[in-house]
C-alpha cells in the first residue's frame, strides 16, 4: 500500500510538473485553437444531423496535430487557413470522408421496402430515420456491418449492409438514366412471375422506386438495386415519369394524401407507410406529392412561409404545418417538438399515439387542449422553393 500510495504521488507531481510547464502563451494558443475548432464547427456545421465534424486538437512537442473526420471538405480547409494565419503550427491528420477503404463504392441505393436507419452502427440503437427502396444515398464509411449514410434530406444516420447495395458514381448514373416505376398503394407485395398467387419477392411500400424493364399481363417487370427480378401489379404503380408529369400538389390533394395514412401506429423514427413519428408523417405525405422536405420538426419549422404565430386559424389553408412545443421565455430558447397539417374546418391531422385528426375548435368531439396550448406557429410548405425542399419535378433524384 505505501508503495502505490509513492507512486500516486510520483505521477501526480509529474501532472502538477507538466501543468506548471505551460508557459501563458502557450496556453493562449492552445485557447485560440480551440475557439477557431468551434468558430467553423458553428459556422459550417451547426446541425450535427446533418453535417459531420468531429475534429480535436491533441498537443505534442511544440505543435498540435488535428484529429478526427468530416464530410465537409471546405470546412476543413477553412480551419486550417485560420489556424495558418494564427501561426499555430499543426499536422492535418483529420479524415475526409468518404473513407478510401470503400474503394470508389461511395453511393448506394435503398434495396428493401423499409431500410430502419440507427444513430448508431448497431441494431440495438436509435431509429433516427427510415429510407425507402430505390432512395439513393450518399456513403462515407464502414463500420462492421454497417454504413454511414446520408439521404437526400440531409440526414446522417447508419444503416445495415441487409438494407443497401452499394454503387460507385458511374453506376449510380447508369441506373438514374434507366425507366422507373413508383409504387402508389400504402402496402403491398411484389412477385416472383406476373400472378399474384406467384412466389412473393418482397413487401413494397407507397414511394418505393424501381428499375422499369418491361409490361407484361397488367404487371411490371421491375429490378431491384441489388438485382433481383419482380413484377408489380399496374393498378398498383405507375411510371415515375408519367407520376411527375401527371403532379398536381395541392392542399386538397396533401389532405387526401394523409387520411389515407389514417390509424397509422406512431413509430420514432419512422418516415414510411410502416409507421411515422410526427416529422416523419408529415415528411411522408409531402414525399407521396412530389417534394421532399427536412426530417424533424425542428428543422422542418425553419422551412417555407410564415403564416400564424397568434392561433389566428382563419389565415391558414389545407397542407399548412402547425408546429408546437416549448415557447422562448426570457432564459429558454423556443423548442419545436411536434408537428402536424391543417385538413381545414379547425382541423389538423397528426401522428401522435397513431395517426388521427384533432380539432383547434373548443366545441369539437376532438378538440385538442394539450395541443392548442403549445402551439407555436404555422409554415406554409406548398408552393415555397426553399433551400431545405426538394421538389421531385425540379430535381433529378431518381431519374435523369
Amino acid at each position: 500500500m505505501r508503495f502505490i500510495f509513492n507512486v500516486s504521488i510520483l505521477f501526480l507531481l509529474h501532472g502538477v510538473f507538466i501543468v506548471s510547464c505551460e508557459t501563458p502563451e502557450k496556453k493562449a494558443e492552445k485557447d485560440s485553437l480551440q475557439e477557431q475548432i468551434s468558430f467553423i464547427k458553428k459556422e459550417f456545421a451547426p446541425d450535427k444531423r446533418v453535417a459531420l465534424f468531429q475534429v480535436e486538437a491533441i498537443g505534442t512537442q511544440g505543435s498540435y496535430v488535428l484529429k478526427g473526420e468530416s464530410n465537409l471538405p471546405e470546412a476543413v480547409t477553412a480551419l486550417k487557413k485560420k489556424l495558418s494565419e494564427e501561426n499555430i503550427d499543426f499536422v492535418d491528420s483529420i479524415q475526409l470522408l468518404p473513407a478510401l477503404d470503400l474503394k470508389g463504392k461511395t453511393q448506394g441505393l435503398i434495396t428493401i421496402s423499409v431500410a430502419n436507419l440507427r444513430s448508431n452502427p448497431r441494431h440495438s440503437a436509435e431509429l433516427a430515420t427510415q429510407a425507402t427502396l430505390g432512395t439513393p444515398v450518399k456513403i462515407y464509411k464502414k463500420e462492421g456491418d454497417w454504413y454511414l449514410v446520408q439521404t437526400p434530406d440531409g440526414y446522417l444516420a447508419w444503416v445495415d449492409q441487409g438494407g443497401i447495395t452499394l454503387f460507385t458514381s458511374d453506376e449510380l448514373d447508369s441506373w438514374m438514366a434507366n425507366d422507373k416505376i413508383i409504387y402508389t398503394q400504402t402496402y403491398g407485395h411484389s412477385y416472383s412471375e406476373p400472378d399474384t398467387n406467384a412466389e412473393r419477392i418482397s413487401d413494397v411500400v407507397a414511394g418505393n422506386i424501381f428499375e422499369l424493364l418491361n409490361e407484361q399481363n397488367n404487371f411490371y417487370a421491375v429490378r431491384y438495386p441489388d438485382g433481383r427480378i419482380g413484377y408489380l401489379s399496374s393498378s398498383e404503380s405507375i411510371s415515375y415519369s408519367d407520376w411527375l408529369v401527371s403532379m398536381k400538389t395541392t392542399g386538397e390533394s396533401l389532405v387526401e394524401t394523409s387520411k389515407q395514412l389514417i390509424g397509422l401506429p406512431y413509430l420514432w423514427g419512422g418516415t414510411s407507410t410502416k409507421g411515422v413519428d410526427c416529422s416523419g408523417f408529415t415528411k411522408t405525405v409531402f414525399f407521396l406529392n412530389g417534394v421532399v422536405i427536412p426530417r424533424d420538426a425542428s428543422q422542418q419549422v425553419h422551412t417555407g412561409q410564415p403564416i400564424d404565430s397568434t392561433q389566428n386559424f382563419e389565415s391558414l389553408q389545407k397542407g399548412d404545418l402547425l408546429f408546437f412545443g416549448r415557447k422562448a421565455t426570457d432564459s429558454t430558447a423556443e423548442k419545436v417538438v411536434h408537428v402536424g397539417m391543417w385538413i381545414g374546418d379547425n382541423e389538423f391531422i397528426h401522428s401522435s399515439g397513431k395517426v388521427h385528426i384533432s380539432s383547434m375548435d373548443k366545441n369539437a368531439d376532438n378538440y385538442d387542449e394539450f395541443n392548442r396550448n403549445r402551439y407555436l406557429r404555422t409554415k406554409r410548405i406548398l408552393g415555397q422553393n426553399d433551400i431545405g425542399l426538394i421538389n421531385l419535378q425540379q430535381a433529378a433524384l431518381f431519374k435523369d
